[in-house]
């Protein structure tokens, strides 16, 4: 596929800037933006973990990280090239990220968007454990934590995990519904994200596993419980998010973090985005499959993954980025043509927090979503940053936006 100059010129970074700047270099034209649209903002996307005391991948380093940082820092050193790409630094990782931790990264939103975070809705993050019921202990243990004390967001839904084509489907997904007490449990992800480059890292073993035959068949029970699906791709596998879509119409699919185009700004892995030509191409092609899933009308896109790893920006522990200005005229392409494609009502805001952690901070990433967004408007802000969560997710408005 041939890159139009259009496509070209955003890949290589010398389209027009969205934002104007003050002399420090920070981007002020969506500054206070939300102020008087809503009073609490909804983070669609937002992680919890404790890798010390709940089962993890990385329970054995954790603890050596949480008496011997300097051991840990040496043994990331030492870890395959595709986790150091995606993790940058095992300072977030391997270590607890909770509701207050939480707090304290989302404390100057309000100065930067004119409106705080009120509420979150946590996204699985890789619960562990051979008991076939064992992704429920995430559920259970997330809805547990101190949401909604000492001034932390409150803890608006759960979206848990669960694999479609596994036989035990239908008892772990009551196991999760029973075990979230306090907040309702609202849909499943399954992370489908598979890479060609054998040096960007892989979530699944099947590289198109949201359009295989078992994970279809096995679909029909999620859809039947009206819950939603958080579909996180790699950009080359949309084409199986439309495949799901299409064959479940009644569904709600949610495309999280602009279904990762890996490398459209910077080397990656062995071969990925390693040429302006290859950044080009990946653009016009993640453009291409980003219409493509956008024509599914059950389909719903989160501004989320702003500052991903996986984008490339850099491969150093933190400062890849820089500024809120270069952020916005980095990603400003992107979450313009997301917005054009998925229009007002099926776009939602997503902090991907602590997971973006070392490349921004949750206000800048707030602040390059206003830069872009808010010449558009206060209704379609309105909508991103809190009603359209509201609606997908069926919260209590009360404590989403507690006006």
């Amino acid at each position: 596929m041939e890159p139009s100059d259009d496509d070209t010129e955003h890949a290589t970074g010398v389209s027009e800037p969205f934002a104007s700047v003050d002399d420090s270099g920070s981007a002020t034209s969506g500054r206070g933006a939300l102020a008087g649209v809503v009073s609490g903002i909804v983070d669609a996307h937002m992680h919890q973990w404790d890798p010390v005391t709940t089962p993890r991948e990385s329970n054995r380093v954790a603890r050596v990280y949480r008496f011997a940082p300097a051991v840990g820092d040496r043994l990331f050193r030492l870890a395959n090239q595709a986790d150091r790409e995606m993790a940058l630094t095992p300072r977030f990782l391997l270590r607890p990220y909770l509701p207050e931790h939480y707090l304290r990264d989302v404390a100057d939103v309000e100065a930067t968007a004119g409106a705080p975070i009120s509420s979150a809705v946590h996204i699985e993050a890789s619960w562990q454990g051979s008991d076939p019921m064992a992704p429920a202990g995430e559920t259970r243990w997330i809805d547990a934590l101190p949401f909604g004390v000492a001034g932390a967001p409150a803890l608006a839904a759960i979206v848990g995990h669960a694999q479609p084509r596994d036989s035990h489907l239908g008892a772990l997904l009551s196991m999760h519904e029973r075990s979230a007490q306090r907040a309702p449990f609202r849909g499943i992800r399954t992370m489908a994200s598979h890479h060609p480059d054998p040096k960007v890292r892989d979530w699944t073993d099947t590289p198109h596993l949201l359009a295989s035959r078992d994970f279809l068949h096995g679909f029909a029970r999620v859809a039947e419980r009206g819950l939603s699906f958080e579909a996180w791709v790699y950009s080359h596998q949309l084409h199986d998010v439309a495949v799901l879509a299409r064959e479940y119409p009644e569904a709600t699919i949610v495309l999280d973090h602009y279904a990762t185009p890996v490398g459209v700004f910077g080397p990656m892995g062995a071969r990925t985005g390693h040429t302006a030509a290859a950044r080009a191409d990946i653009l016009a092609r993640w453009r291409d499959g980003m219409a493509e899933v956008a024509a599914c009308r059950n389909v719903v896109a989160k501004h989320s993954g702003v500052a991903f790893s996986f984008l490339g920006y850099g491969h150093q522990s933190s400062g890849n980025i820089g500024s809120q200005a270069t952020l916005t005229d980095m990603m400003g392409p992107l979450i313009a043509h997301t917005t054009d494609l998925f229009g007002p009502d099926r776009l939602m805001f997503g902090s991907n927090f602590p997971i973006d952690k070392p490349n921004a901070t949750v206000a800048t990433i707030v602040g390059t979503l206003l830069d872009v967004l808010a010449p558009r408007g206060p209704e379609l802000l309105r909508k991103v940053f809190r009603d359209n969560a509201v609606r997908v997710y069926r919260l209590d408005e009360q404590s989403s936006d507690p006006r």
